[in-house]
């Protein structure tokens, strides 16, 4: 390999692991903790399992305009630049986060992390990936990018766990609130000096990236207009809700242990931990096999995993609720979910959307795909709170098991429509 070849490969990696780390930097304040230590957060600032999920609802609010308005920057600004300001504003957020606001303060906060983690960010992010995977490695790419934000999320999760437990040597429900209180209060000033640190980062590693902007492009609503007319966009934007719907489902599945089987706090936050270290290698693996295999085909088979698994928390009652079963089905969860997040985006390439609308593409199907950050917290909430026990969170599996059959089906129509395009594009040529 010559002295060229190996300065372009070492960039290539430098690119790619900077986009790894601020892709899941930036989600560290709004997701990391209620998804790793949800019941402490319910302790420590006062809330019920509902008025979170509304906290949370404005952040999908806020979320599903930044992206539709967002997209298009992607496609005409440098990534390097859109990236960092989003680390940076976020890590502002996470210092007034210190303060523990009271329930509107915590509304607040998650609704401007809304603003600021997706409307510079996201598609540039997802458009830097796409470029970087070229043509037949898109898979590889989509699944480095969500197996190594799986692995920083892991460390982070892990190093969390562990200041709790060392924290609290007798148990966590010997722990009075205030104590509580200062390590959760270490926690957020953690994840915030890492968002700051990261924007550094990215402004300095990323900017080199060739994403190839271009503000001379057609006004944005022939963009619009042209991505609106591809199917396939929309079938995508189908399997991206339903997939991210049983994303969104994990941040309930500690409080699932305890609630609804007993299980200490400690024990629940490591099946959560352990469940997220599933990700690096479920991610990779999947987006790997989908290259080999088909990328709609391995989504189809993550979707009927994510049946069996969410029909199993749904139907099966105390009885199978002990700490090795759950952690067991949790495992095959995760690898089903974070196997779909190293493949959605890459169903870009089979659906033949061009690169340089790569960002509008993003943005289009990403305030449909993500609605589920608007009403899952608050849905899943209701049904928890309104049926006390184990009883809310088999409701809340049951409508997980409708929209992973829905997903199934989307993934099933994608392939059949990609197959159709491909054959009248051969027979025309």
């Amino acid at each position: 390999m010559s002295e060229i070849q190996s300065r372009t490969l070492l960039q290539r990696w430098i690119t790619i692991i900077s986009l790894i780390i601020a892709g899941e930097a930036i989600f560290a304040l709004p997701y990391h903790l209620t998804r790793f230590f949800r019941p402490t957060v319910l302790d420590v600032f006062d809330l019920t399992a509902t008025q979170l999920g509304v906290a949370q609802g404005a952040y999908g609010v806020i979320a599903m305009i930044a992206y539709f308005f967002g997209g298009p920057l992607a496609d005409r600004f440098p990534a390097h630049k859109l990236i960092a300001w989003s680390l940076w504003a976020t890590a502002i957020g996470g210092i007034y986060l210190s303060t523990f606001p009271g329930y509107y303060g915590v509304m607040f906060i998650w609704g401007f992390f809304g603003f600021t983690t997706v409307f510079l960010f996201w598609a540039a992010l997802i458009k830097a990936t796409r470029a970087w995977g070229g043509i037949n490695q898109q898979g590889q790419a989509y699944g480095l990018l969500d197996g190594g934000r799986g692995l920083l999320a892991a460390v982070l999760a892990s190093v969390g766990v562990w200041i709790f437990a060392t924290t609290f040597p007798d148990g966590y429900s010997t722990a009075s609130t205030v104590e509580k209180r200062e390590v959760l209060k270490l926690v957020i000033y953690g994840y915030t000096i890492v968002t700051a640190f990261t924007g550094f980062l990215a402004w300095y590693a990323l900017r080199n990236l060739q994403d190839k902007p271009d503000r001379a492009r057609a006004n944005l609503f022939e963009n619009f207009w042209q991505v609106f007319r591809i199917r396939a966009v929309w079938l995508q934007t189908v399997v991206i809700v339903c997939a991210y719907t049983s994303f969104k489902a994990f941040d309930q599945f500690g409080l699932f242990a305890v609630r609804g089987h007993g299980i200490d706090e400690i024990d629940a936050a490591q099946i959560v931990a352990i469940g997220a270290w599933t990700r690096p290698i479920a991610a990779l693996l999947i987006g790997l096999l989908g290259d080999r295999f088909g990328i709609t085909r391995m989504t189809f088979i993550c979707f009927l995993l994510l049946i069996a698994s969410h029909g199993w928390f749904a139907l099966t009652g105390a009885t199978f609720g002990t700490l090795t079963i759950i952690l067991m089905n949790t495992l095959v969860t995760c690898i089903a979910i974070y196997g779909l997040r190293g493949l959605y985006f890459a169903m870009f390439q089979e659906g033949q959307v061009p690169l340089a609308l790569t960002g509008t593409a993003v943005g289009i199907v990403s305030v449909l795909g993500y609605t589920p950050d608007i009403y899952f917290a608050a849905v899943a909430g209701f049904l928890i709170d309104s049926n006390p026990g184990l009883l809310g969170f088999q409701h809340m599996f049951m409508l997980l098991v409708a929209f992973t059959i829905l997903g199934a089906l989307a993934a099933l129509i994608f392939e059949r429509t990609c197959r159709s395009a491909t054959l009248r594009n051969r027979n025309t040529t």
